[in-house]
C-alpha cells in the first residue's frame, strides 16, 4: 500500500510542530542558562561571604595572639623587674632604681624600653620577651644606638644591654652574648643570667 504525499497541510503543520519544538528547546535552554548563571552569582556571594568571613576570623586571631603575646612579655617584666637588683649585683653592677616601660621621643626619634636598670654612671636597658628570637636582638642594639641620642639625662652613662625571655634557645642566647648582650633566661622557679663570669658586655 502506497503511502499518501504529503498535503500543503502536512508540511505546514511539520513545520509548526518543528518550530515549536525548537522554540522549547530553545526556552529551556534559556531557563538553564538562567538557573546556572543564578547558581553562579550565588556560589560567587557565598565565596566572597566566606572570604571576608575567614579575613575577619584571622585578623581577630591575629589580635588575639599579639594581645596574648604582649601579656606574655608583661608576664616577663614582672618577672625579672624584682630579681633585676640582685642579679645585677652579681654581675658587678651596683643598682639605684629600676624604672619599668621607659618611653621617650625627642628630635623625631622614639625609644621604648621594657626595664631601665640605672645608678649614678650606668644603665642597663632589658628586653622582655616571652620568646626570644634573633630580630628582636637586632631591634634592640638600633634601641640601644638611640639611647643617649632620645634620654640625654643618661649621656654620660656607661649604657649595657640586656635581654630576658621564658624562652631562649642556646642558639638566640649565643647570639646575643656574641652581640655583648646580657641574657637573662627563665631556670625552673628562678631567673638567671645566662652570662658566663668573665663576660664583658658591649658598652654605648
Amino acid at each position: 500500500m502506497t503511502q499518501a504525499n504529503p498535503t500543503l497541510d502536512d508540511v505546514w503543520r511539520l513545520f509548526q510542530e518543528t518550530t515549536e519544538k525548537f522554540q522549547e528547546t530553545d526556552r529551556r535552554f534559556q531557563e538553564t542558562e538562567r538557573l546556572m548563571k543564578e547558581q553562579r552569582q550565588e556560589t560567587e556571594r557565598f565565596m566572597k561571604e566566606r572570604a571576608q568571613e575567614t579575613d575577619r576570623i584571622i585578623k581577630q586571631l591575629s589580635k588575639n595572639l599579639g594581645d596574648l603575646g604582649n601579656r606574655l612579655g608583661e608576664c616577663v617584666e614582672h618577672l625579672v623587674a624584682p630579681v633585676v637588683v640582685r642579679l645585677f649585683r652579681a654581675q658587678g653592677i651596683e643598682v639605684h632604681a629600676v624604672y619599668p616601660e621607659v618611653s621617650a621621643k625627642r628630635n623625631g626619634e622614639a625609644l621604648e624600653i621594657d626595664l631601665l636598670v640605672v645608678n649614678d654612671g650606668a644603665a642597663v636597658a632589658v628586653e622582655c620577651k616571652s620568646k626570644l628570637v634573633s630580630a628582636h636582638l637586632d631591634a634592640h642594639l638600633e634601641r640601644l644606638d638611640k639611647l643617649k641620642r632620645v634620654l640625654p639625662l643618661y649621656k654620660d652613662h656607661r649604657i649595657m644591654g640586656a635581654v630576658a625571655g621564658m624562652v631562649v634557645s642556646e642558639a638566640v642566647a649565643e647570639q646575643a652574648m656574641a652581640k655583648g648582650l646580657y641574657v637573662l633566661c627563665q631556670n625552673g622557679e628562678q631567673v638567671e643570667v645566662r652570662n658566663a663570669p668573665n663576660f664583658t658586655p658591649a658598652v654605648w
